[in-house]
């Protein structure tokens, strides 16, 4: 019988529900093994043996010893894996000895002899005590030495030959509770301040125990003992090794088990988030180049970026709520992208539903899929915390979850699309400055050539192209573990496992998102900012105001996107959606935002006395150089006026996967051509005027971004 077991039959004792209980009989039934037990006032009872052996009230009394789960000794595994590579060498060669001078034999079986095996010093037929004197002579010990030996393995095996040194409990096992109890409380005061030395801590953590233990008198460990205590202390309470504000985060974690959301189909969770891009960008209204934020909604279960936006210096509640507007109406796809990166109209690939002219024609759809979110989860943000976003987000039943503060885990899948967009794209770009000030390069501003819509063109090309059909490390079905998934592949597997996905009972529900101005109807239309919209659809309106009625009831609510002012929206009295186009639209073939044309109208009053909006555009135009522009001579326009005259073109060794993506290649590879015939018409009208002067002298004045910089000034 082995030590590990135990004899169970009549006259075995227990202890159970705090008596101890003595095994009298056992019965075989149908249903299992049961006992009769007989406790110490005669009393009997019936118990299955499988209960009384596994239950936590039921306790059973050893009759010798034998080795216990609750013995102080460590087990061999552990022991074994304290060791290094070198002490476990060492130690499994012991053990070949200690074979060999108990069997003859170094693997310990004569039916696996090695070469000349067994020696004659060591053939079993001898006694003992010789092959003892043998081997201390072999290995220059003690014959002491090889007993110890020999007995400790017979014991325990390999793990008996480990030395009392390696076999010693690593950490702080050994320390005194009352010292670590110490040292604790100055770490954690160290939290929030500078960085201070092991001498320092250390010269605290003795005159703290000698306060704080009056009484009882503390042994102060030796101080390369104390070096090793505290050593063993920066694993928990992070002070020496790592930055002050990493150690001031992981202070800040929370205490508790860590949870995570799981979800189960595609639009079940929405990530939110805003980053500050790792590059710089020339502003298409002020030709200045500028940091440039990105605003992206991510569906966790499939990894598919739905909404993105990128706008220059700061980030703001109507980013937030255009970035969901686009969940529910994606963007257009360019037709210079390829077949596999438009998604249909929606928003279902087509590896679930084919197309007649995805088969037949040119693929058309949107850049992404269409869902409608069931929870949005964003950061403490203003600008996701705003009444009007957690209003229409109420209304449309959508779940507003705040992520826990200083939780980056939270949104940890969003946190890492940033992270790859960074190191895929951005850095391969002109402009990379770094993620900090320590990656900055010497003048990485003089290297912007993009402007913040083209980068945000970009962006998206590359995440439709390349993120969305590059398969993901997270993106795991546990039943087929193996199989690499990709975000677009994700939104099919989870289409066909949830059999459904959430998507937009409305399209005009996306309205909701965008802006809202109070406006009443004239005779000649609708007039927000300066800008008059008319159309057929507003005739039964007209009247209403000159009318009697209250100004409350004449006053009409109209939805206007921020980034194309060209065009509102509005519901008239039987519910039903129009649309409004401005009345220069025409002469645009490009959409214009709200703060474009506020600057076009400042440059044109610079230099007008009575500027309409179709001057103001084509002064913008003019300044911009983008609008209609397509050729190298009006970029270089563009850059003298920014005052930044580089020549601009990617490595070769970088024309890889990033350059090939037509936004950029476009870019990068204009043919020389005449500057557009808009452009041309401007500065005919103003042949002979010297307009360097006088942008120069507007950008003085105006303060339009005026904090654009402040950053890098202050790095300089």
């Amino acid at each position: 019988m082995n030590g590990a077991g135990t004899r169970l039959g009549v006259g075995t004792h227990f202890r159970l529900g705090g008596e101890t209980v003595e095994v009298v009989e056992f019965a075989s039934l149908a249903t299992g093994m049961e006992v009769v037990l007989k406790d110490g006032r005669d009393r009997l009872a019936r118990m299955s043996l499988r209960e009384l052996l596994t239950s936590d009230r039921a306790e059973l009394i050893h009759d010798r010893a034998g080795p216990s789960s609750t013995d102080d000794e460590d087990l061999a595994a552990v022991v074994l894996n304290r060791l290094t590579k070198d002490e476990k060498k060492d130690v499994l060669e012991r053990a070949e000895h200690v074979r060999e001078m108990l069997t003859g034999y170094r693997s310990g079986s004569e039916d696996l002899p090695r070469p000349d095996e067994p020696r004659p010093q060591y053939a079993p037929g001898l006694p003992l005590r010789a092959r003892y004197e043998a081997k201390a002579a072999e290995l220059r010990v003690t014959e002491r030495t090889v007993r110890r030996w020999a007995r400790a393995f017979r014991e325990l095996g390999e793990a008996g030959l480990v030395p009392k040194t390696a076999r010693a409990e690593s950490g702080l096992g050994n320390a005194d509770p009352r010292w670590v109890e110490a040292a604790e409380e100055v770490l954690k005061e160290y939290e929030k301040e500078s960085r201070p030395s092991v001498k320092v801590v250390l010269e605290e953590v003795e005159a703290r125990v000698r306060t704080k233990f009056k009484l009882v008198k503390v042994p102060v460990p030796p101080r390369t003992t104390a070096y090793r205590w505290m050593q063993e202390l920066e694993r928990r309470h992070p002070t020496f090794r790592l930055s002050t504000q990493r150690n001031r985060d992981i202070a800040d974690r929370p205490k508790g088990v860590y949870g995570k959301l799981r979800p189960t189909r595609p639009g079940e969770y929405v990530l939110m988030d805003t980053t500050r891009l790792d590059v710089f960008a020339l502003d298409p209204v002020t030709l200045r180049w500028m940091q440039a934020e990105l605003t992206v909604a991510m569906d966790w279960y499939t990894r598919c970026i739905v909404g993105l936006r990128v706008t220059p210096v700061s980030t703001k509640a109507i980013d937030a709520a255009a970035v969901l507007y686009q969940a529910y109406r994606p963007q257009q796809v360019p037709e210079s992208w390829p077949r596999d990166a438009a998604w249909p109209e929606h928003g279902i690939p087509r590896g679930v539903l084919v197309e007649a002219e995805a088969v037949h024609g040119p693929a058309t759809g949107v850049w992404g899929p269409k869902v409608a979110p069931e929870t949005l989860i964003v950061d403490h943000g203003k600008i996701y915390l705003s009444a009007h976003l957690t209003s229409v987000c109420r209304r449309m039943g959508i779940s507003v979850q705040p992520a826990r503060l200083r939780t980056g885990r939270d949104k940890g899948p969003v946190e890492r699309y940033f992270r790859t967009l960074r190191e895929d794209l951005l850095q391969r770009l002109p402009g990379y400055k770094g993620p900090d000030i320590h990656s900055r390069g010497l003048n990485p501003e003089k290297d912007a050539f993009f402007f913040h819509h083209e980068l945000e063109a970009i962006i998206r090309e590359w995440t439709a192209v390349t993120y969305h059909r590059r398969p993901h490390e997270g993106l795991v079905d546990p039943h087929l573990p193996k199989v690499e998934l990709s975000p677009a592949a994700m939104f099919e597997h989870g289409l066909a496992r949830a059999g459904y996905i959430e998507v937009p009972r409305d399209p005009h529900l996306a309205y909701e998102f965008l802006d809202v101005t109070m406006r009443t109807v004239q005779h000649y239309g609708v007039e927000i900012n300066g800008r008059r919209y008319n159309g057929g659809c507003l005739d039964g309106l007209r009247d209403m105001a000159g009318s009697d009625i209250d100004l409350d009831k004449r006053r009409l609510p109209f939805f206007t996107d921020p980034d194309d002012v060209t065009r509102i929206h509005f519901r008239d009295h039987e519910r039903v959606w129009h649309t409004l186009q401005w009345e220069h639209a025409p002469s645009l073939a490009m959409p214009l935002s709200d703060e474009a044309l506020q600057f076009a109208r400042r440059l044109a009053a610079k230099e007008y006395t009575y500027p309409d909006d179709r001057l103001a555009i084509a002064l913008l135009l003019k300044r911009w150089n983008l609008g209609l522009g397509t050729s190298l001579v009006e970029r270089r326009m563009a850059l003298r006026l920014s005052r930044e005259q580089v020549a601009l073109d990617l490595p070769e060794q970088q024309a890889d996967d990033v350059s090939s993506l037509p936004s950029v290649a476009r870019v990068l590879s204009l043919p020389e051509q005449p500057a557009s015939p808009a452009i041309e018409a401007v500065q005919e009208a103003d042949a002979g005027d010297d307009d360097a002067d006088g942008l120069e002298e507007l950008e003085e004045e105006l303060d339009f971004y005026a904090t654009a910089l402040k950053d890098i000034d202050d790095d300089e």
